[in-house]
């Protein structure tokens, strides 16, 4: 267990504090801590370059990690009525159907490392959720630009495991 991999473990045992949080409607310190947690996601990521931590493992649960913190997020957002409930079903679709393509890779020693486009994605949802949780304007156009790049990183996943098949 490399020390990247334990603060992507931190993150993801964060989630539910934030989720309790944005539940309970104490949204200044729910927005701190799930920032706090974005932001660990680069430092997980750092630490493991740094170092020489890179795995396989890592590069598996790291996402994942972002999958699990906006997700969750998002849905926490939409039973307080800050989030629209449509952005959010294309965004929980897409992440399954790249989950799946995921898993379906690895079961052949192939491991998708995030994408450029798909790191795009995660930054604008962590600003749309971030937006959302403070109740700014425009934060509903930020979430559908969002499930655009979302699904556009998707399709890319979707056109790699292609490509890999092919050349089994």
């Amino acid at each position: 267990m490399t020390i990247a991999n334990k603060i992507t473990l931190a993150r993801i045992a964060l989630i539910p504090l934030i989720i309790f949080l944005l539940l309970a409607r104490i949204n200044g310190l729910a927005v701190a801590l799930f920032l706090l947690v974005s932001f660990s996601d680069a430092l997980d990521g750092y630490v493991a370059r740094r170092y020489n931590q890179v795995s396989d493992l890592g590069k598996y649960l790291d996402p994942l990690a972002d999958k699990i913190l906006i997700i969750t997020a998002l849905i926490a957002l939409v039973s307080v009525g800050l989030a629209a409930v449509l952005p959010v079903i294309f965004l929980v679709s897409r992440e399954l159907i790249v989950q799946g393509l995921r898993i379906n890779a690895a079961r052949s020693n192939n491991i998708f490392a995030a994408s450029p486009l798909a790191k795009w994605k995660t930054v604008i949802q962590v600003a749309a959720v971030t937006m959302l949780i403070l109740d700014l304007p425009l934060a509903n156009e930020v979430l559908w630009i969002s499930v655009l790049l979302a699904w556009l990183s998707g399709g890319a996943y979707l056109w790699q495991s292609q490509m890999l098949k092919k050349l089994r």
